[in-house]
């Protein structure tokens, strides 16, 4: 699963990719963590637009107390889950997700380091991904998960649906069948570039706690 990415273009860049009108920057910093703001751009009266969201949907397990945080769940892995029945099938609550890289944990417990994968070629893609409004934290998305490419494997069996450019329609408007055909996909592996670092996995926590995935 994808719990940091980064985002390292400024609004204007993002814009301009996306073809956003109006960019609209983000008090997020560079590197993004689950229960942290970032920028997602959707669409709204057949415009795309920029906005600022929290990077997870809250929720409460039946473990926690009455009095706690919710939990942010970043990633989505199984659709048929009942948290994203009524979601997945309205392409309004569909979103893209800028991202300049993603990164999963690498190494022994403890001593875990960033590996960091980008798309060859492309300073800026996009994650597939999903929103909506929450009483927690106002507006909150997250994205859309599948099984590993070879270039990813080595490292985690899950990786972000990403998406070329001229998909970028095709997941906004698409129907569930073609949400679906989007997570089943294999994302080519000679599009996907994998640097391993020396940088600590654990360097803060998140804001709003855990990650969770569902």
């Amino acid at each position: 699963m994808c719990n940091l990415y980064t985002q390292r273009l400024s609004a204007a860049e993002v814009a301009a990719h996306f073809g956003v009108e109006n960019p609209v920057a983000s008090n997020a910093g560079d590197e993004v963590y689950p229960g942290a703001p970032s920028v997602v751009v959707r669409e709204e009266a057949g415009a795309r637009l920029m906005q600022s969201m929290t990077w997870g949907f809250p929720v409460r397990l039946k473990t926690m107390a009455p009095t706690s945080k919710p939990k942010p769940v970043n990633n989505v892995a199984d659709l048929t889950k009942p948290m994203w029945k009524g979601i997945t099938g309205k392409p309004h609550l569909r979103c893209l997700i800028p991202l300049t890289a993603f990164a999963e944990a690498e190494g022994p417990q403890g001593a875990k380091t960033r590996t960091w994968f980008n798309m060859i070629g492309k300073p800026i893609f996009a994650w597939a991904g999903f929103w909506r409004e929450s009483a927690e934290w106002g507006p909150v998305f997250t994205g859309l998960m599948t099984d590993s490419n070879d270039a990813i494997c080595p490292v985690h069996d899950r990786m972000p649906v990403l998406l070329h450019e001229q998909e970028y329609g095709d997941w906004l408007h698409g129907s569930f069948d073609d949400v679906q055909a989007f997570q089943n996909r294999t994302f080519p592996s000679e599009l996907i570039a994998m640097t391993r670092t020396d940088e600590l996995w654990v360097k803060r926590k998140p804001t709003a706690g855990q990650q969770t995935l569902l």
